[in-house]
C-alpha cells in the first residue's frame, strides 16, 4: 500500500509538472524597472563627478595666490633664513674650522687604544688556547697528580687575571689621557650672541626698513630665498672688505666726472656720469688712481643710498642714472670699458634693484659693439628692460621724456642752476615752426620783481623782451634788445625787471631757419617787500 500512495504521489507530481500552463499564470513581469535603474544610478554618478570637478576648479581658483601674497610668504622665509644665519653668526664671523679639528683627533685617539687593546686579548687568546690543549692532553697520562695540576691550574688563573687586570688599567689609564679638559667643553656648550650687521646704514631685522632692503635682494634673484640669502652674504662680507662704512667719510677730487642733481618725474634722484672726463691720461697712469676713482664712485652710490627713504615699499628708493658719452675716449681706451664692466658688476651685485632707469646719451656710432659688449655682462633681463640709448640729435628729448626740464642741469640742455628760481618752478615748453615768430607773455598784476630764465634748443634764433604796461597811453619799456643767439652762446638766459606798475613781460623769439625750435621757460615774480 505504501509503494502505491508513492506511485500515486509521483503520479501527481508528474502530472502538475506536466500540466500545461494557462495565459493567466504566464505573467512574467517586464524588466522595465531594472532599465529605469541603472540609467539614474550612472546619471548620478556623472553628476557627482561633475559637482566635484566644479569644487576642484573652484578650489584651484581660490587657492593661487596673487603677487603680493607670494612676495609676502617669499620676505617672511627670507626674514627666518636672515634671523638663523645672525644667530648662528654666519655674515662677518669666519667658520669655525680650527675648533672642529681637535674634536676630530681625540676620538680617533680612543680608538686607537681601544684597537690596541683588543690586539692585546687577541695576542693573549691564542696563549690560553695553548695552555687549555697542553692540560687536555697532559690530563689522561697523569692521573695520579690531580692535585698537583689543579693547583698549577689556579696559579695559571690568577696569571691570567693579573694580566687582565694589567691591560684594563692600561686601557682606563689610555682613556683618561684622552679625555677633553672641562673647560672646553663649558666654552663650547656656552650659547653664541645673534651679531648686529647693517647694510646701507640701516640694520638687518631691527629697523622696519630692512624690509625694502630685503625685498631689493628677492627681486634681484626672482624670490629664490636661497639664492638672494647668498646674494646678501656675499654683499656684507664685500662691504666690509672694502670698508664702505669708512670710505663714505673720505673726500674726493671726482666731483666734475660723477654728480647726483635733481629728482625725474617720479621723484627718483638722478646721478649723471660724464664719461668724457676720461680722455685725462693722469686718471690711467696706474691702477691705483682708477681704484680710487672707483672708490669715490661707490662712495658717491653710498652717499646717495643712505639719503634714500626705505620706510615703506611705496617710497622712492632708486635711482635714475645719466650716462654722457660726449667727447668719451673710443674703443681703443681698454681702461675705460674695463673700468665701466668692473663698476656694473659692483654695482649689480652688491646695490641689487637700486637702478629706476639707466639713460645713455650722446651715444657715438662706435658704441654698437660697445653695447653688444656690455649688454653681454647685464644677466638679468630686468635691467636691460631699463636701459635707453640715444644718439647727440636726441638726447635733450630724451632726458626730458624722464626728467623735468626745470630738474635737468645746464649743460645737459635744462634749465636747472643757481638762480633765484626754485626748482620746484614748473617749466612751459613750446615749438617754434620754421621761419615763424612765437611770443610768451609773463604777467605782472602788481609791483614786483619779475625774472625769468629761457633757453631755445639748438639756437641760431633772435631774442628780445620789453615790459608793456596796462594802463594805455603808458610807454612800453626795452629790457633786452634783439640779438641773435648763437650756438656758443650761454644756453640758459636769466634776466629780471622790476615793475613799477601792472603789465607784462613780452618776449619774442624769431625762428628764420627751416628747423623748427623748442623753447623752455618759466618765471617767479617776487613782491618788493620781499627784496
Amino acid at each position: 500500500m505504501a509503494q502505491e500512495e508513492a506511485h500515486k504521489t509521483a503520479d501527481v507530481v508528474v502530472t502538475a509538472a506536466e500540466k500545461p500552463m494557462t495565459d493567466k499564470e504566464v505573467t512574467v513581469p517586464p524588466p522595465v524597472a531594472e532599465k529605469d535603474v541603472t540609467p539614474t544610478v550612472a546619471s548620478g554618478e556623472k553628476a557627482e563627478s561633475e559637482k566635484e570637478e566644479e569644487e576642484t576648479v573652484v578650489a584651484e581658483k581660490v587657492i593661487v595666490p596673487s603677487p603680493e601674497e607670494l612676495e609676502k610668504k617669499a620676505l617672511a622665509e627670507f626674514k627666518e633664513l636672515v634671523r638663523e644665519a645672525l644667530n648662528k653668526r654666519e655674515f662677518t664671523s669666519p667658520a669655525p674650522v680650527k675648533e672642529e679639528k681637535p674634536e676630530e683627533k681625540k676620538p680617533a685617539e680612543e680608538t686607537k687604544g681601544e684597537d690596541k687593546t683588543e690586539e692585546k686579548k687577541e695576542e693573549e687568546k691564542p696563549e690560553a688556547i695553548k695552555l687549555e690543549e697542553k692540560t687536555d692532553a697532559v690530563a689522561p697520562a697523569e692521573t695520579k697528580s690531580e692535585e698537583k695540576e689543579a693547583v698549577s691550574a689556579t696559579e695559571k688563573d690568577s696569571s691570567v687575571e693579573e694580566d687582565g687586570t694589567k691591560t684594563v688599567e692600561a686601557i682606563e689609564e689610555s682613556i683618561v689621557s684622552v679625555t677633553p679638559p672641562e673647560n672646553t667643553v663649558v666654552s663650547e656648550a656656552e650659547p653664541m650672541e645673534p651679531e648686529e650687521v647693517s647694510i646701507y646704514g640701516v640694520p638687518l631685522l631691527q629697523d622696519e626698513r630692512s624690509d625694502v632692503i630685503l625685498l631689493k635682494f628677492l627681486r634681484a634673484r626672482d624670490f629664490k630665498v636661497k639664492d638672494a640669502l647668498t646674494m646678501l652674504k656675499n654683499t656684507v662680507q664685500w662691504r666690509k672688505e672694502n670698508k664702505i662704512d669708512e670710505l663714505v667719510e673720505e673726500a674726493s677730487e671726482f666731483e666734475k666726472m660723477v654728480f647726483a642733481h635733481g629728482v625725474d618725474k617720479e621723484g627718483h634722484v638722478v646721478i649723471y656720469s660724464s664719461y668724457g672726463e676720461f680722455q685725462n691720461k693722469e686718471l690711467f697712469s696706474d691702477k691705483e688712481k682708477l681704484n680710487k676713482f672707483l672708490n669715490w664712485r661707490i662712495q658717491l652710490q653710498e652717499k646717495c643710498v643712505r639719503a634714500l627713504d626705505f620706510s615703506s615699499p611705496d617710497a622712492k628708493s632708486s635711482f635714475v642714472f645719466v650716462s654722457d658719452f660726449r667727447n668719451a675716449p673710443g674703443l681703443g681706451k681698454r681702461a675705460l670699458w674695463q673700468f665701466i664692466r668692473r663698476a656694473v658688476k659692483q654695482f649689480e651685485d652688491n646695490y641689487p634693484e637700486f637702478a629706476s632707469r639707466e639713460l645713455f646719451i650722446n651715444v657715438p656710432w662706435w658704441y654698437i659693439p660697445y653695447y653688444k659688449t656690455f649688454g653681454s655682462i647685464i644677466t638679468s633681463p630686468r635691467t636691460r628692460s631699463k636701459m635707453v640709448l640715444a644718439g647727440p640729435s636726441k638726447s635733450t628729448d630724451a632726458i626730458f621724456k624722464y626728467i623735468s626740464p626745470e630738474q635737468v642741469p645746464v649743460k645737459y640742455g635744462g634749465l636747472s642752476k643757481d638762480i633765484p628760481i626754485a626748482t620746484e618752478d614748473t617749466v612751459t615748453e613750446a615749438i617754434v615752426k620754421p621761419a615763424a615768430k612765437y611770443t610768451i607773455d609773463l604777467p605782472a598784476s602788481d609791483a614786483c620783481m619779475l625774472s625769468w630764465e629761457l633757453r631755445v634748443l639748438g639756437a641760431d634764433v633772435s631774442y628780445g623782451a620789453q615790459f608793456e604796461p596796462t594802463t594805455e597811453g603808458n610807454y612800453a619799456v626795452i629790457v633786452s634788445k634783439n640779438r641773435r643767439i648763437e650756438s656758443t652762446d650761454e644756453p640758459v638766459i636769466t634776466e629780471s625787471f622790476k615793475v613799477g606798475e601792472p603789465g607784462k613781460i613780452v618776449i619774442t623769439i624769431d625762428n628764420q631757419t627751416s628747423k623748427k625750435k623748442k623753447v623752455l621757460y618759466r618765471f617767479k615774480t617776487l613782491p618788493i617787500s620781499d627784496l
